[in-house]
């Protein structure tokens, strides 16, 4: 699969989920204090993404 989510601790210890395509990240979470919470993250992104609007900001 060419697109996928990884999660990954940063700098300060926190827990990122990262969303990549091709390797290449596209887009990134804020830092979680626990794995539970990024994957909830994730769970979050896959559930309300796909209807989200798109707003073009003037």
């Amino acid at each position: 699969m060419a697109h996928y989510f990884e999660i990954k601790k940063n700098k300060a210890g926190e827990f990122v989920a990262y969303f990549k395509y091709n390797s290449e990240t596209i887009f990134w979470t804020e830092g979680y204090s626990s794995k539970a919470s990024a994957k909830n993250a994730i769970d979050s992104i896959k559930k309300n993404g796909p209807g989200a609007e798109t707003r073009e900001a003037e």
